[in-house]
């Protein structure tokens, strides 16, 4: 189903990172909306953190994933994109082709990170836009409900402690600010995104961003919230839906996520391999309650897609949903969508 806005394609903006990410803009791209995908930086993990360690680049996993889930090149030729180099390779270890060309570009176009995704996106044929949410790699800061506090997305996941609230800032400790594309996508979209991803280290770097925060405050557009399908090791043990919901309102400051839409089906007992997806806890519980006490509209619905002994969201039918919700009003009723 395709859908217009007075007469022209409808503006999404997707914000976010990790992997759930280009689950959903592949099959947005498909709907004909005019997509702009916002990606942390503030990955300090795998193969993005040893280059960014090394190489004054911000972390390009996240990016590479992007611009590959909005290419229109050939199948092998964004297969070389990502093609991973094996363990034995001692010195590109682990590392993605992509994120080595990330790199270099970079280095290329005197480390603006901004003009070298938009230069690579025109090579890679982008369907829409790729913006990095800042110009410069970003550290992810988090006080812990005992009082402490902890610099670095890796640290902070693996410590094992409950996350109060985080923040970010720029290498040198400075606030940072959003690229003025970002702030101008988010104004003038349609339909915010947030999600599905990690909530505390992919999502929440972005909006916490002071002038991202200010524009997801002050924008037209609907924000829609995709709540992850299960708690994650280190940042949302035992979260409900609404928990989830209400840390993101929190960080922003008020009720502002308009819509959430929840996955109700439930994931066969032993069916996840734990070894592979370890950082997977529980499946997130779901509390209707909860959510309608924040203001949200609540779509729930199987949204399950089972693959590779995995637990993903159905990309199909999230974006069926988000594309319906193009076309109606933003007031709701219960019945329609629990």
């Amino acid at each position: 189903m395709k859908l217009t806005v007075r007469g022209r394609k409808p503006r999404v903006v997707v914000i976010g990172g990790g992997t759930g990410l280009p689950v959903i803009l592949n099959n947005l791209r498909a709907s004909g909306a005019d997509i702009t995908a916002v990606v942390t930086v503030a990955d300090d993990g795998g193969s993005s953190g040893i280059l960014r360690n090394y190489v004054n680049v911000v972390p390009p996993g996240d990016i590479r994933n992007v611009l590959v889930a909005l290419s229109r090149l050939s199948d092998f030729e964004k297969e070389i994109f990502q093609y991973r180099f094996r363990s034995d390779d001692h010195f590109f270890a682990g590392h993605a082709m992509g994120n080595l060309i990330i790199a270099a570009m970079t280095e290329m176009m005197g480390d603006d990170i901004f003009a070298t995704v938009q230069k690579l996106a025109e090579l890679m044929q982008v369907d829409g836009h790729v913006y990095p949410v800042a110009n410069t790699a970003l550290v992810l800061n988090a006080e812990f409900a005992d009082g402490t506090t902890l610099a670095g997305e890796s640290e902070i996941s693996g410590v094992g402690k409950t996350i109060k609230r985080v923040w970010v800032t720029t290498l040198d400790g400075s606030k940072p600010a959003a690229v003025p594309e970002v702030i101008d996508a988010i104004m003038h979209a349609d339909q915010i995104v947030l999600g599905p991803g990690s909530l505390f280290t992919s999502i929440l770097p972005n909006l916490m961003i002071e002038n991202v925060r200010t524009a997801i405050q002050q924008t037209p557009a609907e924000v829609v919230y995709i709540c992850n399908i299960m708690t994650q090791k280190g940042e949302t043990e035992h979260f409900t839906d609404a928990d989830h919901v209400r840390v993101l309102n929190d960080h922003l400051g008020g009720h502002y996520i308009d819509t959430v839409l929840v996955n109700t089906e439930r994931v066969p007992a032993d069916y996840m391999d734990r070894q592979r997806y370890d950082e997977y806890l529980d499946q997130v519980r779901y509390d209707f309650g909860g959510l309608r006490a924040q203001g949200c509209r609540v779509i729930s619905d199987n949204f399950l897609r089972l693959r590779d002994h995995g637990v993903f969201h159905n990309g199909s039918k999230v974006v069926a949903e988000l594309t319906k919700l193009m076309g109606r009003p933003r007031s709701w009723d219960a019945n329609e969508y629990n």
